[in-house]
């Protein structure tokens, strides 16, 4: 292993890898803490070239090695267990390419989301992917987990704004297919392979993103409704007196609301009248042609809203999209929590809520719901706190028999059990249960093949 090591070193130089424990340390911890690794060595290349020269080094010798983005993935897939190689790639930073013309651009993995949309912004263009790490989530993470976010309603999943991927297959070889084409129909469409598959089939260096008109008109509001099924009725009603232009609609309860208030400064209710649920939603058009107007008009004339409230300014629109991206870290902040990425067909939304929702609190009396997410795609984070000054540990240890009776009635509902954090570690089992065995065989068909000796990210998702 030493002779391993010593290679795959000379490799990046001396400024491209660490086994230095203390810089090692943030690198093999997920932010919540549910999981934590141990590496012999971090590698920080800088090039594809370095990456293959690494790959077919691990492959030639049946060396396991873990990529890993920005570590901000909530189910363990970018941690390594079983002292694997750890390949960051958080220093593959280029925008290769912008074409405005053809409304892409080109960047590396290690670009964080949020340096792809300021990329995006310089070439007067949009990336919509939203997410709220999105500082530190990197573009190859995002493409890695097939990232959601809260523009999926109108631009769609992370798989579906990649033109082209260039990705290093498990023995070094790589594989190029950086098109910017949005017609080509010339065989198997390969780059959907590595698109959500967590790095267990090759590791992704670059892509070539979609990008949009920048939007001239932008408006947020934020409104109280009286249930989810009002919350449903009001998407529809919004949508068709928009056009379709609504990009984000989020469901807020009101206990999240308050452990945000509680537990975030500078936090506020933008309304005076408490409600048992909120919505925040924005549409955006890029000609200003009165959107405001008319979604002002629409929430207006709903009947579906008792409060609402629209952003007249840049700072009030922050302040309210606060709210909503600060709530997974009120409810770390309020102490023990379980929480489920599930999704359902929209529609059956408020008969999930309402049957899930009770089934838990018969299992766990004085749980606490924190029911949030992404109402208009289906995807809603179904989460629950322990009971005030109740036993944190012991609610935690609820985790695997809460987890069975969501993912069962999500599965009757004709749901996902994940939606849009992945499988990784956390949801191996799950995956097993709930994919049918031809499914599952046709998935370790495509590892086997594309990685016979197991060595890229072993032991995540299968």
């Amino acid at each position: 292993m030493s002779d391993v090591l010593a290679r795959l070193k000379e490799i990046v130089g001396a400024k491209g890898f660490s086994d230095d424990p203390r810089e090692i340390a943030p690198h093999v911890e997920e932010w919540r803490g549910s999981y934590k690794g141990h590496t012999p060595l971090l590698l920080k290349p800088v090039t594809t070239e370095e990456i293959s020269r690494i790959l077919a080094i691990c492959n030639e010798t049946a060396t396991a090695i873990v990529p890993q983005g920005g570590n901000t993935g909530l189910v363990g897939g970018q941690i390594p267990f079983n002292a694997e190689i750890l390949l960051s790639l958080t220093r593959m930073t280029r925008v290769r390419r912008t074409d405005r013309a053809g409304a892409n651009m080109t960047v590396e993995a290690g670009v964080t989301l949020a340096g792809a949309q300021a990329a995006a912004n310089d070439a007067e263009m949009y990336f919509p992917l939203s997410i709220a790490s999105e500082g530190s989530a990197t573009i190859g993470g995002n493409l890695s987990t097939n990232a959601g976010g809260v523009h999926v309603l109108r631009y769609g999943m992370a798989r579906e704004l990649v033109l082209g991927l260039e990705v290093v297959l498990a023995d070094g070889r790589v594989l190029d297919m950086l098109r910017s084409l949005r017609k080509d129909n010339t065989g198997y469409n390969l780059k959907e392979i590595f698109l959500g598959a967590e790095g267990t089939l090759g590791v992704i260096t670059a892509a070539t993103l979609k990008l949009f008109p920048k939007p001239e008109e932008i408006v947020t509001a934020f409104a109280a409704v009286r249930s989810p099924a009002e919350a449903i009725a009001l998407l529809t009603a919004m949508q068709k007196a928009t056009g379709g232009l609504v990009s984000a609609f989020e469901l807020l309860p009101k206990t999240g609301l308050q452990l945000v208030i509680e537990h975030i400064p500078g936090t506020r209710n933008p309304l005076n009248t408490p409600s048992d649920w909120y919505v925040l939603l924005e549409a955006t058009s890029g000609a200003n042609f009165g959107l405001a107007e008319t979604v002002e008009t629409a929430l207006s004339d709903s009947g579906l809203i008792s409060d609402a409230s629209i952003a007249s300014s840049e700072q009030q629109r922050a302040d309210m999209w606060k709210l909503r991206e600060s709530m997974s870290e009120a409810q770390k902040k309020e102490g023990a929590s379980l929480k489920h990425d599930i999704a359902v067909p929209v529609a059956s939304i408020p008969a999930f809520v309402e049957k899930a929702t009770e089934a838990v609190l018969k299992a766990i009396p004085g749980a606490r719901p924190v029911t949030f997410g992404h109402l208009g795609d289906g995807n809603l984070h179904f989460n629950f706190n322990a009971a005030k000054g109740s036993d944190g540990a012991a609610f935690l240890s609820r985790r695997a028999d809460v987890a069975r009776i969501v993912h069962d009635l999500v599965h009757d509902f004709g749901g996902s059990f994940s939606a849009e954090h992945g499988i990784g570690v956390m949801k191996r089992e799950e995956l097993v249960r709930y994919k049918s065995p031809t499914e599952i065989e046709v998935m370790r068909a495509l590892k086997r093949t594309l990685d016979p000796k197991n060595i890229l990210n072993p032991g995540k998702m299968l």
